[in-house]
């Protein structure tokens, strides 16, 4: 049995979180004020993902970079291959927000969209 101690980010209250860890699989949340806690300690100990944001850098656009985030969660272990990936990236204005800019970035079955809009110069 081991225990872990979290602080939940499913809502604004900052919860303080104890989880008990059995074989691998959470067998107990406490602390948690609201239901998304023990949702939120469950993932973060056995799936932890996270949203990436940057930014990349423009061709022929009024500004010489453009902020984007990936479009869903990825797993905490393929950051550093999600911005590897991003690396060479160089995005051509126009772009729009929401705009897929990379798709599946580092085989991750997830997107790269802009989060700003982005006119030609």
């Amino acid at each position: 049995m081991e225990i872990h101690r979290l602080t939940c980010i499913g809502c604004p209250l900052g919860c303080p979180l104890e989880a008990v860890m059995e074989g691998g699989a959470v067998t107990a949340v406490t602390g948690n004020i609201c239901p998304r806690g023990g949702q939120y300690a469950r993932k973060e100990l056995t799936a932890p993902a996270r949203t990436v944001t940057t930014t990349l850098p423009m061709s022929g656009g009024v500004s010489p970079t453009v902020s984007v985030k990936t479009a869903g969660e990825i797993p905490k272990g393929m950051i550093l291959a999600c911005m590897a990936a991003l690396g060479g990236v160089t995005v051509p204005a126009p772009v729009a927000i929401g705009q897929v800019l990379l798709s599946n970035v580092a085989g991750t079955g997830v997107d790269i969209v802009a989060t700003r809009n982005v006119a030609s110069a």
